[in-house]
């Protein structure tokens, strides 16, 4: 009975650690400066070539070619409206 009782006290011990392992990591993903730097990579991601650390001019002049398309639609509709 009690190499029984010692086994289940030892599962129940390992069971704790685990899970105090899950909360600390996502405790950790989920923390703000996590965020941020999780985002901030996956943006610099976008405009940056991981292997030759090289710009990526496509997506530079995607995002570009949107700023100056939305810019020109609100002069267009300022200039309409007023």
């Amino acid at each position: 009975m009690s190499n029984e009782l010692t086994t289940l006290e030892h599962e129940i011990e390992e069971t704790r650690e685990h899970l105090a392992s899950t909360i600390d990591q996502l405790l950790h993903r989920v923390h703000p400066k996590t965020i941020v730097s999780r985002e901030a990579a996956a943006i610099k991601g976008y405009f940056v070539d991981a292997r030759t650390g090289g710009p990526r001019t496509d997506n530079i002049l995607k995002v570009v070619g949107g700023v100056v398309g939305a810019v020109a639609l609100f002069v267009a509709v300022r200039k309409v409206a007023g």
